[in-house]
């Protein structure tokens, strides 16, 4: 590893490239032990002296063995990495006017970049490649047979795994005796073995090492070193014209090169540098996504449980459940009335009020006690403003603002100010003004819609006008003021339960009556009364008549369906009861970890329970299926099988309400979050991490985005007969399955029509052809055919 060499220019870089690798792959040179050298063609040598023809004046000049220190014959091989196919075209070029005979990897090769970078171990031989290009293909000195022999089986063989052992050993020997790949390959190890050159530092020192690791390999020797130039990215960035101009002070002249392990050590701190800002920027950037992938977690979890099969009864339950505890721990607190009070008037005054204040306080000492808190705070609010828009100690009296200040005035209290009355007033006496205006507008407030929030049974009575708004659950307040909070929200709980059974029951009959209504040509609304008593007889096993329906109105053929729905919801507890104690029988000698095939062995059990699924449910599950699953997924797809039998419509309204409302409110969330992200960092201008705020504003706003979720998917399902009729209609479910019959067979010329006329309407309108380019694909690096001399990715190619 040799230290970088530093020069003024690019240009002057890539000259000085160029003239490395013409010495490298052409001359011999000679290194003296004083660190003189010199560079030619070796004429002769032996065991006192070595004749050099030099480079330059082409002349002959014998050299004693005493002198030097080391001859580096020509030949070897050099890989150059580039930063850019650019730069690699440009040394290419400069490459190409002196002759020197060269590969270049610029994304023009797929197929043969493997097999060139492979290569570049070869005598004389120089490839220039960026510095990603031929990454995990392995550079043997004197060249691979391998990869030869794949270049030559590639078109015989799809993959390499195939080529027969023998074959493939063969062509391998075949290639390396003709080549002479191992003597080759000992006489590149003799001259020093590959080089490399780097044109320019990367932002990242394991590019570098990744770079200067394709020499040197399995113990060969190999060796390194890095050009570089003051107009480089990282050069210019951390040196800048400052160096520039330091260096031509310093007498550095064009074409001269620094070499100095000090500068080296400086280009390793500059890139240290650049990873750190790097890993911090990445550091950064994870922990915000921190807070978004727990996020994902949860969301994608839960729905991913409602797409596995999961009861959404239960889930939906969760929810209810959970906004019962919420709201009656929140409304049956003693301080709740006190609490809507404060927030209530402090409304009105536009003031914020402590609710501690009111506690326990009678309607006419609250709403004293509310004026006179507003009226204190509106002295200093009075002060505070005069201040700030007529400063006390401001020299220069035209800076005072009295346009905002009456504007102030007017909307805070009312008043109807302008500029030149307030002048009239005067700074002086304008505190005592504005104080009294706001006192009169203070007086003038009517707190009188506040009074119930003081009233003994507020709570008591917002508590059960919650259960009858959220649930239709009807709870008289005389009732239930006789109990305590905690009987109470046992009762919400009892209550929102059984009312969401009923919703169960009755939504069947919601989906039938929509199936099978009729619309008359004078609007007025029917109903196909033989099919809904067709559906009812196979859907709750009814026992009805098509006279059952002939004289009732449509209310009353809904209370006689819902009747037969909760009967057959009954039904289904008691077999889904039945199901689940069946498959734990099964399990009950084996433990947990086990599938239901490995429980019951060939005892014959499974089969029972199959043929009792079969016989009560008319699934078709089969015992194979059964057998490969574990204790918690058999009773989950019993349980399923149960649900699809006796109450489908109910459990397809769950599944689309949980996922489409929770898809809908998590892209909304998504987005709000990414507002978040973008305006999170203005907290810091006052003194607040913006990352801390961004997780505790993220999580607050996942938690109300959870619980908007919770509160529609209730909202909807207790108030179902507002859901659109298309979207109740897209639940329905069909009582038994039905096999029609196929149609009388034809005549075979009558079924050829009708063959040829089915193709003939499947085919449709002409397909139209897409607008092809046919011809030859112009490279992105090649010259722009215009003759504009430009790429034509940067000509007739931008675009």
């Amino acid at each position: 590893e040799h230290p970088d060499v530093i020069y003024r220019t690019e240009k002057e870089k890539f000259v000085s490239l160029a003239e490395e690798i013409e010495r490298l792959n052409r001359y011999t040179t000679v290194k003296l032990k004083n660190g003189e050298y010199f560079i030619g063609k070796m004429k002769s040598e032996d065991e006192g002296a070595v004749a050099l023809e030099l480079e330059d004046s082409r002349q002959i000049e014998t050299i004693s063995r005493d002198r030097i220190a080391e001859i580096q014959a020509p030949g070897r091989p050099i890989l150059v990495g580039t930063v850019s196919i650019e730069k690699s075209e440009r040394l290419a070029n400069l490459l190409s006017k002196r002759g020197i005979k060269h590969e270049v990897l610029n994304a023009k090769h797929h197929k043969r970049e493997a097999e060139i970078v492979a290569q570049a171990g070869r005598l004389g031989s120089v490839t220039i490649a960026t510095n990603m290009a031929g990454r995990g293909t392995d550079i043997i000195l004197g060249g691979n047979a391998e990869t030869m022999a794949w270049a030559q089986l590639q078109d015989k063989y799809p993959t390499r795994l195939e080529v027969p052992h023998d074959e493939w050993e063969q062509l391998v020997t075949q290639i390396e005796r003709r080549e002479k790949m191992k003597e080759e390959g000992q006489h590149v190890k003799s001259i020093g073995g590959l080089h490399i050159i780097g044109t320019e530092r990367h932002e990242s020192r394991r590019i570098d090492l990744q770079l200067r690791g394709r020499c040197g390999r399995q113990g060969d020797p190999g060796s390194s070193r890095f050009y570089l130039s003051l107009e480089d990215d990282l050069m210019r960035i951390f040196a800048g014209e400052w160096v520039k101009n330091v260096l031509t002070r310093m007498g550095m002249k064009e074409g001269e090169a620094i070499e100095s392990r000090m500068v080296t050590r400086r280009i390793e701190g500059a890139q240290k540098k650049v990873e750190e800002r790097n890993f911090e920027i990445r550091k950064n950037l994870l922990e915000y996504d921190e807070v978004m992938d727990e996020q994902r977690k949860r969301v994608y979890g839960y729905r991913q449980r409602v797409l596995d099969g999961d009861n959404c009864r239960d889930l939906i339950m969760t929810m209810i459940n959970d906004q019962v505890d919420g709201a009656m721990q929140t409304i049956l607190d003693p301080d709740y009335g006190a609490e809507s009070f404060a927030a209530a008037a402090g409304n009105l005054l536009t003031i914020e009020l402590e609710p501690r204040d009111f506690k326990n306080a009678s309607f006419d000492d609250a709403s004293r006690l509310a004026t006179q808190e507003a009226q204190r705070k509106a002295e200093s609010q009075v002060f505070d403003a005069i201040e700030e828009n007529l400063p006390e100690d401001s020299e220069d009296e035209s800076e005072w603002n009295w346009t905002a200040l009456a504007h102030w005035s007017n909307t805070r209290w009312g008043t109807n100010y302008r500029d030149r009355d307030l002048k009239k007033i005067g700074r002086g006496m304008l505190d005592e003004q504005l104080i009294a205006d706001a006192r009169k507008a203070i007086d003038n407030v009517d707190l009188e819609t506040c009074r119930r929030y003081l009233e003994p049974d507020f709570g008591l009575n917002t508590a059960c006008a919650w259960l009858h708004d959220k649930f239709g659950v009807e709870a008289a307040p005389a009732e239930m003021a006789k109990i305590e909070a905690r009987e109470f929200n046992r009762i919400a709980h009892q209550r929102a339960s059984a009312a969401y059974d009923e919703r169960e029951s009755e939504f069947p009959v919601l989906v039938g009556l929509y199936r099978f209504s009729t619309q008359g040509s004078g609007g007025q609304k029917g109903l196909q009364r033989e099919g809904l008593v067709e559906w009812a007889r196979s859907r709750f096993d009814a026992q009805l008549e098509v006279n059952d329906l002939s004289n009732k109105q449509r209310e009353e053929i809904r209370a006689l369906l819902v009747e037969h729905s909760r009967k057959n919801t009954a039904l289904a507890m008691t077999v889904a009861a039945d199901a689940k104690a069946r498959v734990d029988a099964l399990f009950s000698d084996a433990g947990a970890e086990v599938t239901l095939g490995q429980a019951t062995g060939n005892n014959g059990k499974l089969d029972d329970l199959t043929v009792w699924l079969k016989q009560t449910l008319h699934s078709d599950v089969t015992v194979d299926e059964l057998s490969r699953l574990d204790h918690k997924s058999a009773q989950r797809r019993v349980l399923q099988l149960v649900e699809d039998r006796y109450r489908p419509e109910m459990r397809k309204l769950e599944r689309q309400l949980l996922l489409q409302i929770l898809d809908q409110a998590w892209k909304e969330h998504l987005l709000t979050m990414d507002h978040l992200r973008s305006s999170v960092g203005l907290r810091g201008y006052a003194q607040i991490d913006p990352k801390v705020e961004y997780k505790r504003e993220g999580m607050r706003l996942f938690e109300t985005m959870w619980k908007s979720v919770a509160n529609y998917v209730t909202d909807l399902i207790f108030k179902m007969e507002q859901l659109d009729e298309n979207f109740v209609g897209s639940t329905w479910s069909d009582g038994v399955a039905r096999k029609d019959e196929a149609p009388p067979s034809a005549s075979p010329q009558g079924m050829s029509d009708q063959q040829q006329a089915a193709i003939d309407g499947s085919q449709g309108p002409q397909k139209i052809e897409p607008i092809r380019n046919r011809e030859e694909k112009i490279p992105r690096n090649a010259p722009c055919p215009c003759g504009s001399g430009k790429k034509y990715k940067n000509c007739h190619g931008a675009n």
